[in-house]
């Protein structure tokens, strides 16, 4: 074979590059250049994420909205939509939202337009919608077509001051017409109705919070800026959702959440137990947790009654209209309903955990994760901004006035000769402004004024004007150079808030505390209604139960080919233990086991039984009874049976074994002495204290074998003999056992006379 040399610098791939298109800023044409693949796609992408960050993801910790909700705000506000106006299609304002300032989809502009409208998804809604709008079982809304909206008296608050330079307005996508950067904002709305939201390496997700405690922690951090956030969450105590439940959060962990603005909040379900006729009752859930679809809901608790996973439930309805209604029916009254609900906590989403992530963007431009503070203070700087900005934008509507009311009155006074001056002059506007040096606003004001305007009232009129003007003129001016009287107006606007939005309007906290009591593991014999039952398992491992306690040879029908192997007495509150013999243990809960007239289920459907392994044992458990376990080999040892319960479908290795050999036998410890009998005729008896008691292992040997191995194994109370039963069902006893006694290992004598051939004691 030849061999050849690759020389790695020969072969040393060059760095891939594209052609890129872009405009010289010159001459403003087009041209090409080069640059690594590398580089062009890392600029790409960060361009990418920035653009997913600050355009679509985030919100903006000023106004809370993204930039999509507030297109769709600011559209309405356009259209005119008011509280107390007439309502529009939904597919009219979306197409205005698209067509004006929002280049994307209709169809993701009306899906924003809808959760603004749903009062199960927004804790304030800011849009007020006609028509469906979806509801809380998951149902989608109805097309734009069909639907109609106008603005909510929330969405007022969030744009007023809009038309008085409050905010900054910059162009929209194709530059011919102008959006607002921010809302003015008169509650801190990222707090009161939530966000969330995914971007590229970073996501927000934020709850809803009462807009009366919001204002409360406002006006406290107005009158101490440097108040901690342990004291801003007692006016604030956690979220407020709009669909209720109850809040089992810690105090301590509401508070680092907080304080970090990163955490997770615990939230349950409201219940209460409804009393019925004759001592029975149900259970009644009022309120789910919030995002929860109440039909997945009730699939999921419908799912484990059906597959008997909740075995104390009999039936789940849902009654709800307008509100929530969901009916829990127990199979019994001798069960704890908190013993129920604890359960359905677990395996259902009866309880969930909200993540908290106070990711946002300060100005609009920087992603920062705040704490609650943080958040409330950035609010408030955005109300004194727009504070100054609507002052000073009324400063210079009253400037405006005053100069126009100061050229009436001088056209008052000279009444007559302004008269003259319009009547003869080609250019009166020139002539007024030489002749009573006005100004060219006020000639223009006097040119305008209409004839009834010169009545002496209006005279009285402009003069008390111009004096209540002056008087504002001052207080603006005071209020722009005194940072307590902004702090006391900015306060006033606040109280006003939650006057409109809080408790007294109808706005109390929806969402609860309660303590986070968990209760101990319910088992799950606590849960189930006990009664007698007889288990029933055949040679091929099809299981069943029967109700009572039939006689053990109460003849059963089986498959063809099949017969009788287990048949036990049981209560439906027990537990089965399963022994194969590939050394595992088993545990099946009687209650799962199905009942009826049909012929069972494979037992291997409800354990992970291997089909190379069979079935050794089937016992209902004690918990203070001892096993022993033996193998083909002639291996044994004694386990206590609590240690051979199975957690899971698994089962749990208890013998180990070495291939081929198989476990053969597992007997009940009730006695003092140990019989094996072997496959070659023998049988030997010793004392039960010399094989070991252990929770796992592969055991000592019992019996020596020139050929074959171990046939059966037994224990049994040397005073009362030896029995087994004979071919023909009858039990036989040996009292003399003495010429079988020796020490474990040895091979032993020849079995009794009428002893089984095949060398089994059952």
């Amino acid at each position: 074979m030849q061999s050849f040399t690759i020389r790695p610098s020969r072969w040393k791939i060059p760095p891939l590059s594209v052609n890129c298109m872009c405009m010289e800023e010159e001459t403003g044409s087009p041209s090409m250049r080069t640059e690594t693949l590398r580089k062009a796609i890392g600029e790409r992408y960060l361009q990418y994420a920035l653009s997913t960050i600050m355009h679509r993801a985030l919100p903006d910790v000023r106004d809370g909205l993204k930039p999509v909700h507030r297109r769709i705000l600011f559209a309405m506000h356009e259209l005119k939509l008011s509280p107390n106006g007439s309502f529009r299609k939904s597919a009219k304002i979306s197409g205005d939202v698209m067509g004006n300032y929002h280049p994307h989809g209709d169809q993701a502009i009306y899906d924003a337009l809808v959760r603004l409208a749903q009062d199960f998804n927004m804790r304030y809604p800011l849009v007020d919608g006609q028509g469906n709008f979806g509801n809380i079982d998951g149902d989608g809304a109805a097309a734009s077509r069909y639907t109609e909206a106008r603005l909510a008296v929330a969405a007022e608050a969030l744009l007023g001051g809009l038309d008085e330079d409050a905010v900054d307005f910059r162009p929209n996508y194709d530059g011919t017409l102008e959006e607002p950067v921010v809302l003015p904002a008169k509650f801190p709305n990222l707090l009161a109705n939530g966000a969330s939201g995914i971007a590229v390496g970073m996501a927000t997700n934020i709850p809803p919070h009462n807009i009366g405690e919001l204002c409360d922690a406002c006006l406290h951090l107005l009158k101490f800026p440097d108040a901690r956030d342990e004291t801003l969450m007692k006016f604030i105590p956690g979220p407020d959702f709009p669909t209720g439940g109850v809040i089992v959060e810690p105090a301590e962990s509401l508070s680092a959440a907080y304080a970090t603005g990163r955490g997770s909040i615990r939230l349950r379900a409201r219940w209460q137990v409804e009393k019925l006729a004759r001592g029975s009752w149900q259970i009644v859930v009022t309120e789910v947790p919030y995002q929860v679809t109440k039909s997945r809901l009730i699939e999921r608790i419908a799912d484990l009654i059906q597959t008997r996973k909740i075995q104390f439930l009999a039936d789940v309805r849902d009654e709800s209209a307008e509100d929530v209604r969901l009916i829990l029916e127990p199979r019994t009254r001798n069960i704890e309903p908190a013993a129920i609900m604890q359960v359905l906590f677990r395996q259902t989403d009866l309880e969930t955990r909200f993540s908290l992530n106070l990711n946002v963007l300060i100005d609009g431009k920087t992603p920062r994760v705040c704490s609650l503070k943080e958040v409330l203070k950035a609010f408030l700087g955005h109300r004194l901004t727009v504070l100054e900005r609507r002052s000073r934008h009324r400063l210079q509507q009253i400037d405006r006035r005053v100069e126009i009311i100061e050229g009436c009155i001088a056209a008052f006074l000279n009444l007559d000769r302004v008269i003259q001056i319009i009547r003869t002059e080609e250019a009166p506007r020139q002539m007024l402004m030489d002749e009573f040096s006005l100004t060219e606003l006020q000639a223009e004001s006097i040119l305008n004024m209409r004839l009834r305007s010169l009545r002496r009232l209006e005279e009285m009129q402009l003069r008390r004007e111009y004096d209540q003007l002056l008087r504002e003129r001052a207080e603006i001016l005071d209020l722009l150079q005194e940072p307590k009287l902004q702090e006391q107006r900015i306060g006033e606007e606040i109280r006003e808030v939650r006057r409109e939005f809080g408790a007294a309007a109808g706005g109390g906290r929806r969402t609860g505390f309660d303590t986070m009591q968990e209760l101990q593991d319910v088992q799950a014999e606590a849960m189930i209604e006990g009664e007698a039952i007889t288990v029933v398992c055949s040679q091929m491992g099809w299981i069943r139960t029967v109700k009572g306690h039939v006689r053990p040879d109460q003849e059963f029908r089986y498959r063809d080919g099949d017969e009788a192997r287990f048949v036990i007495h049981a209560e439906s509150t027990d537990r089965l233990i399963l022994f194969g013999s590939n050394g595992r243990f088993y545990t099946i809960q009687a209650s799962t086991l199905p009942g009826g007239r049909g012929l069972g289920e494979p037992v291997r459907v409800m354990i992970d039984l291997p089909n190379d392994a069979g079935i050794v044992q089937l016992l209902v458990h004690r918990a203070d009874r001892r096993l022993l376990l033996a193998t083909r080999s002639g291996l044994a040892f004694v386990v206590e049976e609590e240690a051979v319960l199975a957690g899971t479908r698994n089962g749990k290795q208890v013998m180990n074994l070495r291939e081929p050999d198989q476990a053969i036998t597992c007997a009940e410890v009730n006695g003092d002495h140990v019989a094996v009998v072997g496959e070659n005729g023998k049988m030997l008896i010793f004392p039960l204290p010399q094989l070991p008691e252990q929770a796992k292992g592969r055991g000592v040997k019992t019996q020596s074998h020139n050929f074959g191995g171990l046939a059966d194994a037994i224990v049994f109370e040397a005073a009362k003999g030896l029995s087994w039963k004979d071919p023909a069902g009858r039990t036989r006893t040996v009292k003399e056992i003495e010429p079988w006694l020796g020490k474990r290992g040895q091979a032993g004598r020849k079995t009794p006379r009428g002893f089984p051939k095949e060398g089994r004691f059952n």
